[in-house]
């Protein structure tokens, strides 16, 4: 049995000198305003393998309205996540994400993006791919107003 799963996020840019992409803090002009560490990348993913099993979405497991996820380190919520996905029999095959915003470049952090969702799930570094992309200075990542990540993941039944 196969499902497949999409998520998407946005977090718009505030005072700061990094943002935080799958893990990884990049030296930026702004920082993401959230409750969270606001890492559009891991929140869309999660949703992502969360609407893969119809378990909900990330705010439902992790409101925003909770303290205790202030400042939350959203590396710890995927592997969260992923044990709820596990624990229905399923894993992850593959995962595809892709991020739109003029700045920062994303490409020197790409393997290392990858190599931190791939240690979080527990599978092979080639089973994540994150692609970035511009929106042609158009919408609101185009006025480098916030970052947009859109996520798709296909889970099977673990064999045995």
């Amino acid at each position: 049995m196969i499902r497949i799963g999409q998520g998407l996020d946005v977090h718009a840019f505030e005072a700061g000198d990094f943002v935080t992409l799958a893990g990884v803090k990049i030296p930026h002009t702004h920082g993401l305003k959230a409750h969270s560490d606001g890492d559009v990348i891991l929140h869309a993913l999660s949703d992502a393998l969360l609407g893969a099993l119809a378990l909900g979405d990330i705010g439902q497991h992790f409101p925003d309205t909770d303290p205790e996820f202030k400042g939350a380190d959203s590396r710890v919520l995927l592997r969260h996540v992923y044990t709820l996905i596990q624990d229905r029999g399923y894993e992850l095959q593959n995962a595809d994400i892709t991020v739109a915003c003029e700045r920062p470049k994303l490409a020197p952090h790409n393997l290392a993006m990858r190599q931190h969702i791939a240690d979080d799930l527990d599978v092979e570094l080639t089973q994540v791919s994150v692609k970035a992309t511009t929106t042609e200075k158009l919408g609101f990542t185009g006025r480098q107003e916030g970052i947009f990540a859109s996520a798709v993941v296909l889970l099977s039944k673990k064999e045995g």
